[in-house]
């Protein structure tokens, strides 16, 4: 077990402790376990059993992500360890976030040896995915210092769930994020992952003013999170602070975990929910698990022309050069090129 740095916790009443590592700020008695259960007390210390100990390792698209405006035909080391601060009813990755790191088994990998594993496979950044970053903030953080001192890029997956104070010393290290902003309603945040809508909303925020490349995905859930009228006020949100240039990926639900009676969301829905974000000013708009290759495709703002052609995860084409387009040199906001710094 990793003890936790006295700043993201305190002693409480007894020998309880309270964590401040994400708004749950779980109160934690002796030999209990945190919302996440990656953080125990031991005689009246917070522990971390994720630190060092991954559940799953391995070499995606960096568009898996999703991130389609970073790097983009890249690959990346994803890393994740079990446990969530969400108890989403929609996981797909409920078998690993809803679990604990000690039932996944131990697999024993050091920050360095993290990055070693990247600088060996060639590829330029590392991504803390899968699950959710925030349970495993310690290792990440140290992971992300040493990849920057290695010379690579460091993406978070996250659903924006984190305190303030962890995340203001985390962005130095960040080179990019995907946030997941499940819904623009808080009851139907907390119904939905038992958490709360404000502090990804300051997640975002906090990531915009800090040059953190942000892309931002919105799960449409049948009878769920399909409100037009919370989506109109998302759409209008996001261009309002800031956002009308960071990629909204608008994804498609299918039946799984808590939720396997409702049906798949319908294309017709995805293609509306489109319309909505570029009538609001959401200049690149991204429906996911959809079977048609163009809806992943990248369009010039100016010229209308692909500047990016995808084909699933794997770009078959790629037009811009120094981050214009090659036909009209039109500015496409993105990291593109390693040597470029977040725009």
């Amino acid at each position: 077990m990793h003890r936790i740095p006295e700043k993201l916790w305190t002693a409480g009443k007894g020998s309880s402790v309270k964590c401040f590592l994400c708004p749950h700020h779980c109160v934690i008695g002796e030999g209990m376990w945190g919302l996440c259960r990656t953080r125990t007390n031991r005689k009246g210390a917070l522990y971390s059993v994720a630190y060092g100990n991954p559940c799953s390792v391995a070499v995606d698209p960096i568009e898996k992500k999703p991130l389609y405006h970073f790097l983009t035909g890249t690959d990346i080391l994803s890393i994740a360890t079990a446990g969530c601060n969400f108890h989403c009813l929609n996981c797909q990755n409920w078998t690993i976030s809803q679990a604990s790191p000690l039932s996944t088994g131990k697999r024993n990998l050091s920050p360095a040896q993290v990055v070693q594993t990247a600088l060996r496979y060639k590829v330029p950044s590392i991504a803390f995915t899968y699950t959710e970053p925030t349970v495993f903030y310690e290792y990440m953080y140290d992971i992300a210092v040493l990849a920057h001192e290695n010379g690579l890029k460091t993406v978070m997956v996250s659903n924006g769930y984190l305190d303030p104070e962890p995340l203001a010393a985390l962005v130095p290290y960040l080179d990019a994020a995907n946030i997941d902003l499940k819904c623009f309603d808080d009851k139907t945040y907390r119904h939905l992952t038992g958490g709360k809508l404000q502090p990804v909303l300051d997640t975002l925020l906090t990531m915009g003013k800090s040059g953190v490349w942000t892309e931002i995905t919105h799960l449409i859930v049948p009878g769920i999170t399909d409100d037009p009228v919370q989506f109109r006020s998302m759409c209008r949100w996001l261009t309002s602070n800031g956002f009308a240039f960071a990629p909204l990926h608008i994804s498609r639900f299918f039946p799984t975990y808590k939720l396997p009676h409702l049906m798949p969301t319908s294309i017709e829905h995805l293609t509306r929910a489109k319309t909505i974000a570029l009538e609001y000013g959401i200049r690149f708009v991204y429906p996911g698990n959809v079977p048609d290759d163009i809806e992943s495709h990248t369009f010039c703002p100016g010229c209308g022309n692909v500047v990016v052609e995808r084909h699933q995860y794997n770009v078959v084409k790629r037009l811009i050069e120094n981050g214009r387009c090659s036909f009209c040199h039109t500015f496409i906001p993105g990291v593109w090129d390693i040597q470029d710094p977040a725009l």
